[in-house]
């Protein structure tokens, strides 16, 4: 086993960055605990202040009262930094990855190492991403720029206990400033290289003595840094805009009303998609007109069509909260929108193969209420309820290219070493040369290779509360729980269009072996003559025996080319399209507070994700359902899919179709967490720190992994991890602001024996790095006039690992590996007048990593893969009033 390293900034100049993080974290006293804490909410502009106010645990408590692992990054430090959204939240939060793959809307969440539903509507995301206090179901929903937003909260660890089914590996809160009763706003744009165009603005004031208002916006645009060589379009780029509006209303001092209502919209094309190796396969392409490179971070790539993503989301919510006494109570109603459009190229080549189409739709409404005290006593409690209902709609369709035809008789010609092999051979020439009985020129054809349609009812409510009893001063125990019942209904139907995939190459053989016998294969009373007699059925079985015997059958060799087989309508006679699950959740807790500088907190949690479904043309049966016909070693699985040879299963004894079906599954199964922590919270004047040990584990996570053409979806047994975050902030001299924060992971599979490179049990997973680190340094010089100088650097970290356990199709030689190490700068003259100019950098020393990697569609041999986004830069005007 060989490992290809990415990530060209290595060597003298990364060892002097490590040098730099450690003398900030050595030489300094210990502190830290959260991301740019001197930027919170409470600092004020001449006297630094690490406290800052959260609502992790859904009340207001300062971060070092916070007794969980959470990471809040300001809004002053999200627009020093020019974050635009939260892709780039992951540079200032190490235990936090983000990856944006086959096209804008396609984003993965991950925490401690555990998240998914990147690619799939049906799968739930682990991370919940969470805006105002409102569920955004999927990650495009969640991807619209970060506009006026007051901090964001990452919430690290299994927080299922108070934000229900989609928060088994953490949570993402995005907090935004809710309008204010002094008129004010700001005015943003940027200017950056690639023409990268920014405008943001808002504007807040009072209506009236109890209302108040806000309207924000943004545009953000950018030129492509990848280029489709042979269409000279570019690709990789930005086009987006946002707007929203809210209302504040507070008719009483004890109550109060906030509307939220926003619009986004991107439509881009993206994303850079470059080879790796490229396969035996590969030599096809110049033949049928295709052309593919291999200089990975080149940008440089070459597609048969500029891809599209159109992605709308939009929505309206409303929080009331109201307080009588000591008892709160706050209602959080939201109904939301998401339509979602792909059309793209996916065998990432310019020759004319196959492309792919969907039109997602997504309709959500949630409404929380929940009740908390506040009472002088040594108990307290939170309570509240979660009901949510969404309903999915897609269509998908794959098609066929002008170049697939002659691209895979090529290829058939490679594996058979015939250079005489061509399709026109097993098609209808006439009587006396039937072939299969597919029309000439039907296999392959130009034009629709599948069509589906899915839908998906998710119906779920949840009770959750948590109790504190403190029963001396300082001490608190807390106990919560949380109860969640989930109900989701599912339909999926598809059409499979090629004919070559919709004859099973087993039968086909035994029919025509038959025919020579003089019997009609077609009729089963004449076979079952024919094997019952004794004279005859020694012949019959040879000729099932030779059906699967790549030496007697040589039709078995175009199994390979059967790509989409039919596909088995759910729900069916067997399969009720339904899955149904309920889970109590808890949560035990100590902390206690040592002196007014130092807390300390242990405990346990539990975690809870519901089923998620396979949406997709990968959904297939499970095994008992139906039953495969047992094949030789190295005879495809589609060849199972026999009328003459699959044993009695309940799918086909109640006489649904199963030409060439295959078993997988139709969805994972609930995953369930739990993590021990402990922790210990230091704050003191201009320093503090925050360090969390951890050992969490998920069973049943649910693995959703591409095998070169299509999606597995399985619960992957289990998969534990144990690590610990530690996070400083010091304020060593007036003006300067370090901070230094690392996270160490120790993952492994404790069991994923279906895995689709085989038994994973006992491995470390793949793309998860032992190392993060992110560290800043912010010194703001400051006039006499009031005028100040903010200059920042940032740098963030990931080790070297492996990323991934191995492709299905290319194996394992070599493993390709990532390493990650980014710089980011920028520095801003403030005017005493409002005026700002600023200029920024990310990834100034332009590191290059492999994001991740893939095998090539329909390629056996090819790797393809995402490279990293190369070096930006530009300058800023900004006025706030």
């Amino acid at each position: 086993m060989r490992s290809i390293s990415s990530g060209r900034f290595a060597g003298s100049t990364r060892v002097a960055l490590f040098a730099g993080a450690a003398s900030i974290a050595l030489a300094l006293p210990s502190a830290a605990f959260a991301q740019d804490a001197g930027d919170g909410v409470d600092e004020s502009e001449d006297d630094f202040s690490n406290v800052i106010v959260v609502t992790a645990t859904k009340r207001e408590q300062t971060l070092q009262e916070t007794p969980i692992s959470v990471s809040v990054t300001s809004g002053e430090t999200l627009e020093q930094a020019q974050i635009r959204d939260v892709l780039d939240l992951q540079t200032v939060t190490p235990s936090l990855r983000v990856s944006q793959l086959q096209n804008s809307s396609s984003t993965t969440f991950i925490i401690r190492g555990f998240g998914n539903g990147d690619n799939n509507f049906g799968i739930e995301p682990s991370v919940g991403v969470f805006i105002d206090g409102v569920f955004r179901s999927r990650s495009a929903a969640s991807l619209n720029d970060l506009p006026n937003v007051q901090r964001i909260e990452v919430l690290n660890g299994p927080q299922s206990t108070l934000f229900g089914k989609n928060a088994s590996a953490g949570v993402i809160s995005v907090v935004t400033r809710p309008p204010q009763f002094t008129f004010g706003g700001s005015a943003e744009v940027s200017y950056g290289n690639f023409n990268a165009l920014v405008f943001k603005g808002d504007v807040t004031g009072p209506i009236s003595d109890n209302i108040a208002f806000s309207i924000d916006g943004s545009y953000n645009s950018r030129d492509g840094y990848g280029t489709i060589v042979n269409l000279d379009e570019e690709v990789s780029e930005r086009n987006r805009w946002s707007a929203r509006g809210q209302l504040l209303i507070e008719p009483t001092p004890d109550l109060s009303v906030r509307l939220i209502g926003d619009y986004s919209r991107f439509d881009e094309a993206c994303c850079v998609v470059s080879t790796l190796v490229a396969g035996p396969t590969a030599g096809a392409l110049p033949a049928v007109g295709g052309q593919l490179s291999t200089d990975f971070f080149s940008y440089d790539i070459f597609l048969n069509q500029v891809p599209v993503n159109e992605t709308d989301n939009y929505g309206v919510s409303g929080q009331i909260d109201w307080a009588t006494g000591p008892i709160s109570v706050t209602s959080i109603t939201a109904y939301r929108k998401l339509e979602n459009f792909v059309d793209q190229d996916v065998d990432f080549t310019s020759a004319d193969i196959v492309s792919e189409l969907r039109d997602q739709r997504v309709k959500t409404f949630t409404q929380e209420l929940r009740v908390s005290s506040d009472f002088d006593g040594p108990l307290n409690f939170l309570l509240g309820g979660y009901y949510f209902n969404e309903k999915i709609k897609q269509d998908s369709a794959l098609t066929t290219g002008t170049a697939a035809r002659d691209f895979f008789e090529i290829l058939g010609q490679f594996a058979t070493g015939d250079p005489t092999f061509n399709f026109s051979d097993l098609e209808f020439q006439g009587p006396t040369s039937p072939g299969l009985g597919i029309a000439p020129g039907g296999i392959f054809a130009a034009g629709p290779l599948t069509a589906e349609a899915y839908s998906m009812d998710n119906e779920s409510y949840s009770i959750f509360g948590t109790v504190d009893f403190e029963p001396v001063e300082g001490l608190v125990f807390t106990a919560g729980f949380n109860y969640t019942d989930d109900q989701k209904d599912f339909a999926l139907s598809g059409q499979a269009f090629d004919p070559l995939a919709n004859i099973n190459l087993a039968d086909a053989f035994i029919i025509g072996a038959l025919a020579g016998a003089g019997v009609d294969g077609t009729d089963p009373a004449q076979v079952a003559a024919f094997a019952s007699n004794p004279m005859t059925a020694p012949i019959f079985q040879g000729i099932l025996a030779g059906a699967v015997d790549p030496t007697v059958n040589p039709l078995i060799g175009l199994a390979g080319f059967q790509f989409q087989p039919p596909f088995l309508d759910t729900p069916n006679a067997v399969e009720n399209g339904k899955t149904s699950d309920d889970k109590f959740t808890y949560l035990l807790r100590a902390a206690y507070e040592v002196s007014p500088e130092i807390n300390i907190y242990g405990s346990y949690a539990t975690g809870f994700k519901a089923s998620s479904v396979n949406l997709s043309r990968d959904s297939r049966p499970v095994f008992g359902d139906f039953i495969p016909a047992p094949l030789p070693a190295g005879v495809p699985s589609v060849i199972g899919g026999s009328n003459f040879l699959a044993p009695s299963s309940p799918i086909r004894d109640a006489g649904l179709p199963i030409t060439n079906l295959t078993t997988g599954s139709r969805f994972a199964g609930p995953e369930k967490a739990e993590v021990y922590e402990i922790g210990i919270k230091g704050q003191w004047d201009g320093v503090g720190f925050n360090l969390a040990l951890f050992d969490q584990t998920i069973k049943g996570f649910q693995s959703f992994l591409f095998t070169g053409t299509g999606f597995q979806l399985n619960n992957a047994g289990q998969q534990s991890v144990k690590g610990f975050e530690f996070d400083t902030t010091i304020n060593p001299a007036d003006g300067l602001v370090l901070t230094f924060a690392v996270t160490h992971l120790d993952p492994v599979y404790d069991s994923f024996v279906s895995s689709p490179v085989g038994d994973l049990s006992g491995a470390r997973p793949g793309g998860i790095p032992a190392w993060n680190l992110a560290t800043s340094a912010t010194y703001t010089h400051e006039w006499d006039s009031g005028t100040r100088l903010i200059s920042r650097l940032d740098y963030s970290h990931e080790s070297n690992t492996d990323i991934n356990n191995g492709l299905p199709t290319f194996g394992d030689d070599p493993i390709f590996r990532r390493e990650v190490n980014l710089v980011n700068g920028s520095m801003t003259l403030s005017l005493n007048n409002g005026f700002e100019v600023g200029i920024w950098g990310r990834n100034l020393l332009d590191d290059e990593y492999i994001i991740t990697v893939f095998d090539g569609v329909a390629q056996a041999g090819t790797v393809s893969g995402y490279p990293s986004a190369p070096r930006t830069y530009g300058g800023v005007v900004r006025y706030k009033f």
